[in-house]
């Protein structure tokens, strides 16, 4: 029986919520075609990891233990998802759509001479034929493809929501010659800005241009934002600005989010914003332009100025929590 692979991360000792929304597209996948799902953990001294991940929807779970994939190295990690490809009979390899994703996926693709799909935000499968969903045009579209036979193809994080059930498996060490590699891993630098992660919000309130300036944004938008248990985010136009870090930014080339409520103050919604956020459960969209395009994604669309707006959302939230 063939079988879907899911290529999971690593991230602070932790496996990434990304690998459970493949494990999410796996399962469906698997359901309507008859494969099974297994899975890859990649690492040093992650066996413990991988039979948690097996237990939590990975099925059987593939574990590559060895100092050479302590640190992602794209030679290494190749030869090791590979190795568990072949040992899992997959026609179906899913590779989260994150920058060690982005490195790998198409080598892994080309190593196995069969179809590679990017951005992929769904995937429908029966018997052999798959149809992935992905956008294009800067999302202005979305494009169906079908592909017969085996495919790689990589999913963009917060495309569905984390498997969160349970299934049978173990993890599985396996044996991968990770020998060499003309690559050296030397450090890994991490941004100024750690610890924003606008995908597990419940609640983004995101403002643009309107907002006027930066110093307007922690006086009105991190208040709404912190009023509601949420996160502050921004559009594209904000950070190009310097006004706040990329690790803000909603939209096609920062992050995709889709919380229960997300705010937009002062941004008219261009398209590369509105592929970053109209996913979202209810959208509020807070702009003094009537014909801004936010409103065209919005549930609730106040036409007014933020600055008397939202204060007042601010103080009614507060009002309401006591």
């Amino acid at each position: 029986m063939s079988s879907v692979l899911v290529v999971t991360e690593i991230n602070n000792g932790k496996i990434r919520d990304a690998g459970y929304e493949l494990v999410a597209i796996a399962r469906k996948v698997a359901e309507s075609s008859g494969r099974e799902v297994k899975s890859l953990v990649i690492g040093s001294g992650v066996e413990g990891l991988a039979s948690e991940f097996a237990g939590k929807g990975g099925g059987e779970t593939y574990v590559v233990d060895a100092a050479e994939v302590a640190d992602y190295s794209v030679e290494a990690y190749k030869k090791a998802i590979l190795a568990a490809a072949s040992a899992a009979g997959a026609d179906l390899v899913l590779i989260s759509s994150t920058p060690s994703g982005w490195d790998v996926a198409p080598r892994i693709a080309a190593a196995l001479d069969c179809a590679f799909v990017s951005d992929c935000t769904d995937i429908e499968g029966s018997g052999s034929s798959l149809t992935f969903t992905r956008r294009v045009f800067n999302g202005k579209l979305n494009a169906q493809l079908s592909v017969e036979g085996a495919a790689v193809a990589s999913v963009q994080p917060g495309a569905t929501e984390p498997f969160e059930g349970s299934s049978d498996g173990a993890a599985t060490k396996l044996d991968a010659d990770l020998s060499g590699s003309k690559a050296k891993f030397i450090e890994v630098k991490m941004s100024a800005n750690t610890g924003i992660d606008l995908t597990k919000a419940d609640v983004v309130v995101s403002g643009g241009r309107g907002v006027g300036d930066p110093e307007k944004f922690p006086e009105i938008i991190q208040p709404l934002a912190d009023a509601l248990g949420g996160a502050m985010g921004a559009s594209r136009p904000v950070v190009d600005a310097g006004w706040l870090p990329h690790a803000h930014q909603v939209g096609s080339s920062g992050q995709v989010v889709t919380p229960k409520l997300y705010v937009a103050a002062g941004i008219s919604g261009a398209i590369q914003h509105l592929v970053g956020m109209k996913g979202s459960n209810f959208i509020v969209a807070i702009n003094k332009d009537a014909d801004a395009p936010i409103f065209e994604v919005a549930d609730v669309g106040v036409v007014g100025d933020l600055f008397e707006i939202v204060p007042a959302l601010t103080a009614a939230a507060l009002a309401a929590k006591g």
